[in-house]
């Protein structure tokens, strides 16, 4: 359970969701919009979303790991290495859960790690995670 619910989580932020297959895009930002995000943006390939990502404030990126041509662990990688990125949530999204693979994604600073299929609870839980961790009593 988180300590944090999703109510407290500021819905105006930017939320770029990145899938090369419509139907996950579709599904994910209609998830999301339900949530009540009001700014969700979404895109087919990495490339689209690093043009983006280097232009616009996102408060949010939910990314698919497998895609042509830039995977979502390079957008990772690129975004990661910006001096705005480095903090910013990134939730991957992969249909498998190998132990490498979630090792790869921690080493390149991933927020949190989404297996296909998922369910809205879920992906709800995640995205409550990783934006509510600012929000986390210190402890100190």
């Amino acid at each position: 359970m988180n300590p944090i619910s999703i109510d407290e989580i500021d819905k105006s932020i930017k939320v770029l969701v990145v899938d090369d297959y419509a139907l996950t895009r579709d599904m994910v930002k209609s998830i999301v919009r339900q949530l009540g995000f009001i700014n969700v943006q979404s895109v087919e390939n990495g490339e689209m979303a690093l043009e983006i990502l280097r232009r616009d404030e996102v408060g949010l990126v939910i990314c698919d790991w497998n895609m042509p041509r830039v995977s979502g662990l390079e957008v990772l990688r690129e975004i990661r290495a910006l001096p705005n990125g480095r903090d910013l949530p990134f939730l991957m999204l992969t249909a498998e859960a190998y132990r490498e693979n979630v090792m790869e994604a921690l080493k390149a600073g991933v927020s949190d790690y989404i297996v296909k299929p998922f369910t809205a609870q879920t992906l709800s839980d995640k995205i409550t995670l990783v934006l509510g961790k600012d929000k986390l009593p210190s402890a100190t």
